[in-house]
């Protein structure tokens, strides 16, 4: 348990609010903006090398970097598991967004990860791509769930929090996550994420 005020973090590390959150039945879905020339497609058995290219693309600027750790064969293990489905949204043929939802854990889907790239950011596509999440996260029929949850953290995009409330989720969990800052590891270069100094 942290103590009340300030606690230091040491150099190397960074430190990040984990923000939980859930919904207990399907959310009602919001209206979206009609995305034309862009697709859900299901990936099955992600390649690992083009897995990572996606998850780069998305989540470099807000210092994603657990799957980029990971062994070709760990991250495999998860991307090939037979409760774990992953899409890529597609724009033009190149994949532009990742939606990864788990269903490891019995009556329970993690929206494990969820993002758009840059070059589609902004244009509408994030509620679009949040609607397919909550359809599809409740309606696997192998898998019925009573619980669907995230987490996000003060590192991620400042609306993330906000858009995800308003999609349907209750916040239920707050925690601190301390880690070694991912450009002095090497995982990501030292100019990524130029608004968070490194210390």
């Amino acid at each position: 348990m942290l103590p009340d005020g300030y606690s230091d973090v040491p150099a190397g590390k960074l430190a990040a609010v984990v923000t939980c959150l859930e919904m207990s039945a399907p959310a009602e879905r919001h209206v979206e903006i009609d995305q034309p020339g862009v697709a859900l497609s299901p990936v099955e058995k992600a390649d690992p090398a083009w897995y990572r290219d996606l998850y780069r693309r998305i989540g470099a600027q807000w210092l994603w970097t657990s799957r980029l750790a990971m062994a070709d064969a760990e991250l495999a293990a998860i991307l090939h598991h037979a409760d774990v489905d992953v899409f890529a949204v597609m724009r033009d043929g190149r994949a532009e967004g990742l939606l990864e939802l788990d269903f490891r854990e019995e009556g329970s889907c993690e929206l494990a990860f969820f993002g758009l790239t840059e070059a589609i950011i902004g244009k509408g596509a994030g509620r679009w791509l949040m609607n397919h999440a909550i359809a599809r996260a409740w309606s696997r029929p192998q898998s019925p769930i009573r619980r669907f949850w995230l987490h996000t953290c003060t590192l991620d995009s400042p609306q993330a929090l906000g858009f995800y409330i308003r999609s349907g989720f209750t916040p239920v969990r707050r925690q601190v996550e301390v880690f070694d800052d991912p450009r002095l590891t090497g995982a990501l270069p030292m100019n990524t994420a130029p608004h968070i100094p490194i210390l």
